[in-house]
């Protein structure tokens, strides 16, 4: 730099700019992977269930399993995120391997019981020792790790409430899925599957994002006049 010569002035990022959150939209966009994220992820299991119905057991599991490595492949040729891809295909394998092994075609659909009961009694759990998981969730894929909520009774409240009614709404899916299960009621299982994914998560994830959103606003300190 020359004598005399000023530094170019910088433009100054305000809190609002350092600190702002992604929109509703965004969040939901991220969390669900888009509408492609929440067509591509229900595929397979469509796939299973009609060549189930019109067909055999074995036929069906290799048609799902094939077509969730499709949509991966896809994924990765045109260089998209496979995050969603990628969960999709490593339920539908796990389901198809225990299906495929006992010959059972609502064998298909228990790993996705099995982890769903594990989940909605672990944010629960989480609930009652006053660590609410969606909380840390929150931290991890919104807050960028931050987790200043822990210092606010407020919000450590309103995780707490949030967490419960994730696991309640959870094992309550769930639980209908279970009956089916035990019913032995295959097809009826399936069509729950699909109906009882998507819709409650995307349900769930607008109630949290909208609450936590109108929380922090509230809590914000207001600036005082002229700073």
């Amino acid at each position: 730099m020359t004598t005399g010569q000023h530094p170019t002035a910088e433009p100054e990022l305000g809190p609002e700019d350092e600190e702002r959150l992604p929109s509703l939209a965004e969040q939901m966009a991220d969390q669900l992977g888009g509408w492609r994220g929440l067509v591509e992820s229900s595929i397979p299991v469509v796939v299973f269930v009609i060549a189930n119905v019109v067909g055999e057991l074995r036929p069906a599991v290799i048609a799902s399993v094939a077509v969730a490595l499709l949509i991966a492949g896809l994924r990765l040729a045109q260089r998209r995120p496979v995050r969603h891809a990628v969960n999709g295909l490593f339920g539908i394998a796990i389901g198809a391997a225990i299906a495929w092994r006992t010959g059972n075609e609502r064998d298909f659909y228990l790993p996705g019981i099995l982890y769903g009961i594990g989940y909605g009694l672990a944010l629960l759990l989480s609930a009652a020792v006053r660590q609410p998981l969606v909380g840390w969730i929150w931290s991890v894929l919104v807050a960028k790790g931050k987790s200043e909520w822990r210092d606010d009774p407020r919000l450590v409240r309103t995780f707490t409430q949030l967490t419960v009614l994730w696991g309640v709404v959870w094992l309550a899916k769930v639980g209908v899925q279970a009956g089916l299960y035990l019913a032995h009621q295959d097809t009826a299982l399936g069509v729950a599957r699909l109906a009882l994914g998507y819709p409650p998560y995307a349900l769930l994830l607008l109630i949290t994002i909208w609450t936590v959103r109108r929380v922090t606003r509230e809590t914000a300190p207001t600036p005082l006049p002229g700073a």
